[in-house]
């Protein structure tokens, strides 16, 4: 099995479990349920914006722990101060050390859009990331039908939901349908989850002209953040950068700044 194998594994597994503890129905009375969400494709897309959605996540399969001990509030409100148009939140716990608390965390001290960083696979989770603060969620193609992507987006669309999908490869441009707001390119492979930072690059001509674009992962310069913007990208999902520093929230607004300041 893959890492994404695994990682889809123990997804459908805590689903299963949560759906014993917590209804859907239960879910919608819970605060953050009926609150007015906050626009992602707007956040990215506005005059003057960095572009920049800036991540918390304290550590990956990859890479191990790479920051077990940054408090979350902290570097969120951080990253809002220093640039960034939105925040991810990772709640994948196994293997990505993240909770749904986290994201509610930063959803309380924020002013910008949160998007839920996670492996969605079951409505029962569009549902949970309303609940727990989110205002865009990310569908995975590699793991989503073409169906299902249909379904989530529209369930997600009537919580008032926005929805980043992400896709790593070109025969997933086909999954790609109208309804999306945002579509994301990662530049490293789920499946071995080595980075190729040119895959942005190659696949942005093929995508509609009318998405909202997003690079991500790799992005460890500003330099590199502006070559794809010059390529189509509006937006630039950048965590391991942050986080592996001593100060995440002051390496963002150093890369926002610099980021501005490039022609």
């Amino acid at each position: 099995m893959t890492i994404l194998d695994r990682i889809v594994v123990d997804i459908k597994e805590k689903i299963a479990i949560s759906k014993t503890k917590l209804s859907t129905e239960a879910m919608q009375d819970l605060p953050h349920f009926n609150r007015e969400v906050i626009s992602f494709k707007k956040s990215i897309a506005a005059k003057g914006s960095s572009g920049v959605i800036a991540e918390f996540k304290r550590r990956s399969p990859s890479k191990g722990i790479i920051n077990g001990e940054a408090d979350v509030c902290d570097v969120v409100k951080g990253y809002e101060l220093g640039g960034a148009s939105a925040v991810s939140v990772l709640t994948n716990e196994t293997f990505f050390g993240g909770c749904n608390e986290y994201l509610t965390a930063a959803r309380s001290v924020l002013n910008i859009p949160v998007l839920r960083k996670e492996f969605i696979v079951d409505p029962y989770q569009i549902f949970e990331a309303k609940a727990i603060g989110a205002d865009v969620i990310l569908l995975i193609a590699e793991i989503l039908t073409h169906d299902e992507i249909q379904e989530l987006t529209g369930l997600a669309h009537a919580l008032e939901l926005e929805v980043l999908m992400e896709l790593h490869d070109e025969d997933q441009i086909s999954k790609i349908i109208p309804e999306l707001d945002a579509v994301g390119i990662n530049n490293r492979d789920l499946k071995t989850f080595t980075v190729d930072i040119d895959r942005s690059i190659r696949m942005a001509q093929a995508l509609p002209d009318s998405l909202i674009k997003i690079a991500e992962s790799g992005l460890t310069d500003p330099r590199v953040a502006l070559t794809m913007r010059n390529a189509g990208f509006t937006g630039f999902l950048v965590g391991e950068q942050f986080m592996k520093q001593e100060n995440p929230a002051e390496a963002c607004k150093t890369f926002c700044d610099v980021l501005k300041g490039l022609k």
